[in-house]
């Protein structure tokens, strides 16, 4: 899975620690939170019990886009689709089938 990942990208963008923003990472001071209400595009928006992503945080982005869900996995992690496979995966093609129906 993470065999092509360059680390110095990595670190560059986020800095040496997965769970927050370290030394002089790119990222550290991007916010656009601000911009997430222009988004129109269907939006699912995936969190899970086991992520180091606060769920409420990412239902609350959901909602923030135009045309946003939120997917909670129960028995997931940041791989859902692989730790909790038929939440993630059933969720997904009902997203997909419901932003294929002209309803929508």
């Amino acid at each position: 899975l993470f065999e092509h990942l360059n680390p110095n990208i990595y670190v560059f963008m986020q800095g040496h620690s997965e769970f927050g923003m370290t030394g002089n990472a790119s990222l550290k001071n991007w916010d656009v939170t601000a911009q997430l209400k222009n988004i129109k595009v269907p939006t699912l928006v995936i969190g899970a019990k086991y992520d180091t992503m606060d769920p409420k945080h990412l239902e609350w982005m959901s909602n923030e886009v135009q045309n946003g869900r939120f997917l909670f996995c129960a028995n997931g992690s940041h791989c859902s689709q692989y730790d909790d496979q038929k939440t993630y995966f059933t969720g997904l093609i009902k997203f997909i089938k419901d932003v294929n129906d002209p309803k929508f």
